[in-house]
């Protein structure tokens, strides 16, 4: 013992221990390693315990639903958290609207869903976490008339040609915003794919107004898109969790529910 102390000594090139007649007395040096030595002993036990209990992974399956702009744009990220977390868990995942996966979810036929929480009809029978907050934006071509203005507001867009993104609602809450003008919006093209809707905006087909969370500044061809505030009360998109009231949730869906919270507090939203 007295050898391997002071090798370590030796080795660390400070004194751990003053040596006298009745024994030894730790130096302030010798209390700094022993902090150091306690950390790095917590850190093996804590290794030790997570490969032991490798052999007691979250197995079983985890039926799981979500509408179109969150499989496109919000799920890629947890979902591989998710499956890394828990290799041995049988994934069975569709994607629907949500007025569909809300009855699936009261059926009991999914556990979770990912979706636009803000537009959840059932909410006696359906439990709901918001993830992340989105608010619309009006997007445009480079060049456009709107994007010098230091202020737009809805009445800027009276007559503006609208690319109508037709998938979660997305059309129904731009016609309902704009309908305070007495006349339906000028809809140039409508399309369910937002890949079309950038290619669209960014050759001047027209204007669009859409939630933050699917903005990219470039199209498919290389176009660049501006994206503006719009005062007035526009609405925002929530996206979050649903799962049913009440519902006993499995370990597997405990566990995707924990990772989605847990990206969620990592990525800052």
């Amino acid at each position: 013992m007295t050898e391997a102390v002071k090798d370590l000594e030796a080795d660390l090139g400070v004194q751990l221990f003053v040596r006298h007649s009745r024994g030894l007395r730790i130096t302030h040096r010798g209390h700094q390693f022993l902090r150091h030595a306690s950390t790095i002993l917590s850190d093996v036990a804590s290794a030790r315990q997570a490969f032991a209990g490798e052999a007691q992974e979250t197995q079983g399956k985890l039926h799981l639903g979500m509408t179109s702009l969150v499989a496109g744009y919000v799920i890629s990220d947890f979902l591989a958290q998710y499956r890394r977390a828990n290799p041995e868990v049988e994934i069975n995942a569709i994607e629907e609207s949500s007025e569909y996966l809300e009855h699936l979810l009261i059926g009991g036929e999914l556990d979770v869903a990912v979706m636009m929480t803000s537009r959840v009809t059932e909410r006696h029978a359906l439990h709901t976490e918001a993830l992340d907050v989105s608010p619309y934006r009006l997007w445009m071509p480079m060049g456009h008339r709107l994007a010098a203005q230091n202020s737009i507001s809805l009445s800027d867009l009276k007559d503006e040609p609208l690319i109508m993104l037709n998938i979660d609602e997305m059309e129904q809450e731009t016609v309902k915003l704009l309908s305070v003008f007495g006349t339906r919006p000028r809809v140039a093209f409508r399309t369910r794919s937002v890949e079309a809707v950038r290619s669209l905006v960014a050759t001047g087909a027209g204007v669009a107004l859409l939630p933050d969370l699917v903005y990219r500044p470039w199209s498919l061809e290389g176009d660049r898109i501006e994206a503006r505030d719009v005062s007035g009360a526009l609405p925002v998109v929530q996206v979050g969790l649903a799962w049913r009231r009440g519902s006993t949730l499995s370990k597997a869906a405990r566990e995707f529910i924990d990772v989605a919270q847990s990206h969620n507090r990592i990525s800052g939203s």
